[in-house]
Parts: structure tokens; sequence; C-alpha cells
């Protein structure tokens, strides 16, 4: 019968090259006190990085519509409430203001005046007038006379103002609402990187999956190593990015993604691996920010997701350790291909 097993992972311990060898003990202690290090990027996607002493604020007003929309949803809802309500108390104490320098407040009961709006006797009518106006519901019970040339021209200014109103915060509320946060969350990435070797080669490999049938689209993948760095002259560069080639020159970075698919990076002279050794991987401070890009296939927004690797979680694979490319949240099992013949 057809069994569903673990692809097993053939071992094979080649020549290393000498930026892996060192004469350092295989084991570690494992029981020994590790750093602690502050991600760049937190795993699951969301970068670490406050901005802090922000003077120019007023940057942030200029693009308002992206500022509401980076907003968070409780600020979002407010603000879309405040929006509409301050807009109809304003509008609402203009009609009552007109309608109390007419006059129309001493002649409620007078059948022979002909008022601005009719039945409109306070406040609250005319905020509710406001409202039927300005969302154009039209009750038909207050209704503005041919009498009054100020509450028509008041009437064209609240159209046009409402309209404004309505495509800006409905249309700030659409973009939140489409945007694929969520469809990220079920592209998962392995909890370690791992270093071992590849067709004779020294390779950092990491394996990335969706768990959702609907595909990725147009996918791509990058990957940054975040390093400080202290250039030739002695300047420091903290956080420093370089970009790790994860098959840019060859394709390999269009990902067809509708099965798990293990990421390589070669370890050669252009690699910023290069001078690092087994035994200097655990005492630097780097982290590995991966970013997968494409279109959902669904609704087609741009999809952007990322995840961070640290040096504490990229491994050297030997003997005791053949079981290290491993996903997060699913297991990723292939059919064994001599399954078939043996049921």
């Amino acid at each position: 019968m057809d069994q569903d097993v673990e692809s097993p992972v053939a071992i094979h311990q080649p020549k290393l090259p000498k930026q892996a060898r060192d004469d350092l003990p295989r084991h570690i202690s494992r029981d020994r006190t590790k750093r602690k290090i502050q991600r760049y990027v937190r795993k699951d996607g969301k970068c670490n990085v406050h901005h802090g002493n922000v003077r120019e604020t007023y940057r942030y007003l200029t693009d308002i519509f992206t500022t509401l929309v980076d907003l968070k949803w409780r600020f979002n809802l407010l603000i879309f409430v405040m929006v509409y309500t301050v807009t109809w108390l304003f509008f609402g104490m203009i009609w009552w203001l007109i309608a109390y320098i007419r006059g129309d407040m001493d002649h409620i009961e007078d059948p022979s005046w002909t008022p601005c709006v009719t039945n409109l006797n306070g406040f609250v009518s005319a905020f509710l007038f406001s409202i039927e106006t300005e969302t154009t519901i039209g009750y038909g019970y207050r209704v503005i006379t041919d009498k009054c040339p100020e509450g028509i021209i008041l009437l064209l200014i609240q159209s046009v103002l409402g309209s404004i109103v309505n495509a800006f915060m409905v249309g700030c509320m659409f973009v939140k609402i489409s945007q694929p946060k969520k469809r990220a969350e079920t592209l998962v990435f392995s909890t370690h990187a791992v270093i071992s070797m590849r067709d004779g080669k020294l390779c950092l490999m990491f394996r990335v999956g969706d768990l959702r049938n609907s595909h990725i689209v147009e996918a791509s993948i990058r990957a940054k190593l975040i390093k400080s760095k202290q250039t030739s002259e002695g300047e420091f560069i903290p956080l420093n990015q370089t970009d790790i080639n994860v098959g840019y020159y060859t394709g390999d970075d269009r990902l067809f993604l509708v099965s798990p698919l293990i990421i390589s990076h070669e370890i050669n002279q252009q690699s910023p691996f290069w001078e690092i050794s087994k035994a200097q991987l655990p005492k630097e401070e780097l982290e590995i920010v991966v970013i997968l890009e494409g279109m959902v296939e669904a609704t087609e927004p741009v999809l952007h997701n990322e995840s961070s690797h640290c040096n504490e979680k990229a491994v050297h694979r030997n003997e005791e350790q053949p079981h290290l490319l491993q996903l997060e949240k699913a297991r990723v099992q292939q059919r064994r291909p001599n399954a078939a013949k043996n049921k």
C-alpha cells in the first residue's frame, strides 16, 4: 500500500573546503550559556525597528492616506467614525444657524412663512437633515425650499465634500481590508538554516512552503545578510546589508511554490560567508533575512513576507544531525517511489 513517509536524507562526507574545517571537537556542549540576540526582523516577519526622535512629523501628514492605512485597526475605525460624526455635526450646526438667522425658529407654526428647510425646528432636526443630505438618504420629511439661496449653496458644498469624504474613507478601509497580511501566515519557513554539502559544494540551505491550495503567482525570494561592518577607512557601519545569492543568475530565485522547496546558497568566494569558519560562526553577530514576494492567485494583491535566521539557528549538519531541515508548522512528506510496487 502507498504510505507517506518522510523523505530520507542521504549524508555524504566529502572533503570539506578550508573554510569549513577547524580543529575544534564536533560535539559542543548544549547547556552552555547562549547569548540572546536581538533580531532585526522577527521570526513572524515583523521588523523589530522603532523610529524615535522624529522631528519632522509633518512629513506623515503629506501622505495622509498611507498614514491612515498603516495605523492599527482600532485607531483606523476610531478615525473613520470621528470623521463622519464631525462632518455631520459641522454641517448640522450651519443648517441650524441659517434657520436661526432667517427667523425660521420663530415661525414654526406659521403656515404663511416659507422656511429654508421645512420641518426644521431645532438643532437635532438640523443634525438629522445634515445626515440625510450627506448620505443621500432622502426621507422626504425635511426638504430645502427654493426661497433660500444660502441653503442651496450649502447643499452643493456639503454634497461635494461628502463625496470626497466617502471616497477617501471608504478607499482607505478597502485598501486596509484587502492587504494580504493574513495570507502570509500560511507561508512557513524552516526553523533552522543548515550549512551542509550538496553536490560537492558547501551550501547554506533553508526551506520554505505554502500551506494553502491557492498558489502564489510570480513568487520570488531574496536573502540579505544583516551584519555590522567596519570599512578599510575605519568607518563603522551598523546593520550593514549584503545580498545573498539564492539563484538570481540561474533563475532559481523564481519559485513554483506548490510544494515545499529547499533554497540553497553556495558558499564560494563571492559569498559573504566565505571568510567565516565553523568555529567563528557561533561568535558572529549576524542575521539572515529572507524575503518572499509574489501575487495572491485569488485576489491578485502583491504579497510580501519575511523571516529571519540568526547564527544560533544556523547549524552545521553532520552524521549526528541529519534532520534539521524542518518546517515550523507543517511536516512535509513525500511518497516513496517504490511504495507503489510493494502494495
